[in-house]
C-alpha cells in the first residue's frame, strides 16, 4: 500500500545520528553536510517507488554536490521481514546504481523515527543551516520512467535552497511504500 508523507514542515531542526554506511564506517549525518544544505534521502532496496527514481537520484546527488548540497540515503526497513533490504543487498544495489554519496542502515529505526519518514522514498532537503525547506517528490512520475521533459521538482526545489536558502512555498509530496517497521514488541 503506497503511503504519503506530511507537506513541509518549514525550519524543522534535522536530527544527526550516527549509521554505519555499506563502505563499512560509521557516518555522521551532519559530517555530510555541504556548504549549501544536505538532502536526507529515506530508500529501500525493494521498493518500485525506490527503483523507479533511483538513477534520477543519483544524477540529481552528483548535479547538486556541484551547488554545494550533499546528500545522504538511508534504508530504515525491518529486514527480518524484509531481507531483500539487508546491508548486504544494500551494499549490492548502491554498486549496481553507482551512489556517489553514503548509504546507511538505520538498524534500530531510530532515525527514521527521529525524521518521521514515513515511506520510500522520502526526501527531506536542509539549507545551509540544517533547517528543513523542502519534503517533496523527485518528479510527478511515480512508480513510471519519467518521460522526458518531466520536471525535476527535487533538484529544482534544492537549486532554489543552495542559492537563496529557502525552498518553495509549493510543494508536492513523496509517494512510495511505507517504512517497513519492526513488531513494538
Amino acid at each position: 500500500m503506497a503511503a504519503q508523507p506530511p507537506i513541509c514542515d518549514f525550519g524543522w531542526p534535522a536530527k544527526d545520528a550516527e549509521l554505519i554506511g555499506v563502505d563499512g564506517k560509521k557516518h555522521r549525518l551532519f559530517d555530510h553536510k555541504g556548504e549549501n544544505g544536505l538532502l536526507v534521502a529515506f530508500i529501500c532496496n525493494h521498493c518500485p517507488y525506490v527503483k523507479a527514481v533511483i538513477d534520477r537520484l543519483v544524477r540529481d546527488a552528483r548535479e547538486l554536490e556541484a551547488l554545494g548540497i550533499n546528500t545522504v540515503a538511508i534504508s530504515s526497513n525491518d529486514v527480518e521481514t524484509y531481507p531483500q533490504d539487508s546491508f548486504d543487498n544494500m551494499k549490492r544495489f548502491a554498486e549496481v546504481h553507482g551512489f556517489g554519496f553514503p548509504y546507511l542502515y538505520d538498524e534500530d529505526q531510530s532515525v527514521a523515527r527521529a525524521y518521521e519518514a514515513v515511506c520510500t522514498p522520502d526526501f527531506f532537503g536542509f539549507n545551509g543551516d540544517l533547517k528543513l525547506q523542502y519534503r517533496g517528490r523527485i518528479d510527478a512520475s511515480r512508480k513510471e520512467q519519467a518521460p522526458e521533459g518531466t520536471e525535476r521538482e527535487l533538484f529544482n526545489a534544492m537549486r532554489q535552497v543552495a542559492e537563496t536558502g529557502e525552498g518553495p512555498s509549493e510543494q508536492t509530496p513523496s509517494i512510495g511504500c511505507s517504512i517497513k517497521w519492526k513488531d513494538a514488541a
